[in-house]
């Protein structure tokens, strides 16, 4: 994957304090010992200073964004995610280490564009149950079911969930956000994301419920 960025300035396939960069701002540690937004301050006067942060989280944020609209789409999503962030980068809060909230909020943002996308993947795969979609939501569901046997219902509890549910959710549990980067990344309150988090997972227990609920009980009415 790569991203262009405009004329006349470095794009992400450049590494950071490179020997082509003078007059470099960073210091001589690794990329990893450097936080997110020491390289975004670093990259207002050396933009190359942003193919770290590229490098660092592009992985993870395109198996994400892969799990929400499928793999077609992905690398673009995640191109315009980084791109977004460079042209974004003076407004950034340096007083917030970690960069995730922020290129994830920017993801939820692209992603909303593809709303109806998404549930056609949820409802489709709730159809055939074939490339589950699925990993633990809670403790209770880790421990009761394997992915083989949620992935229909489930698929199916998403696709219905409100998108604000449903982004607050998967934030959490394929973004690997904590509760208050999840509301950083949606811009409200960090009680609001607990609101949505635990309705959604009340719709997806109630589905798992529903599946393990054998039929002749279901039909039973006496």
């Amino acid at each position: 994957m790569t991203v262009d960025f405009p004329p006349g300035r470095a794009g992400p396939a450049t590494p950071p304090g490179s020997s082509g960069s003078p007059g470099s701002l960073a210091p001589p540690e690794p990329p990893g010992e450097t936080c997110d937004a020491d390289l975004i301050r670093w990259s207002a006067a050396e933009p190359e200073q942003f193919a770290a942060l590229f490098l660092r989280h592009s992985g993870a944020l395109h198996r994400y964004v892969a799990r929400r609209l499928g793999p077609d789409v992905a690398e673009d999503i995640v191109a315009e995610v980084f791109l977004t962030a460079f042209r974004q980068r003076h407004r950034y809060q340096p007083s917030q280490p970690d960069a995730r909230p922020w290129l994830y909020g920017i993801a939820t943002n692209l992603i909303g564009r593809h709303r109806r996308a998404e549930v056609r993947m949820y409802r489709a795969l709730a159809r055939t149950g074939a490339d589950p979609v699925t990993e633990p939501f809670t403790d209770e569901v880790e421990a009761r079911v394997t992915a083989a046997g949620t992935a229909r219902p489930l698929a199916a509890a998403l696709a219905r969930l409100p998108a604000a549910h449903r982004n607050a959710l998967l934030l959490v549990a394929w973004g690997d956000l904590t509760y208050e980067q999840a509301a950083t990344s949606l811009g409200v309150p960090v009680g609001t994301v607990r609101s949505r988090i635990s309705r959604a997972r009340a719709r997806l227990r109630q589905a798992l419920a529903s599946q393990d609920t054998p039929q002749d009980q279901q039909g039973d009415t006496t």
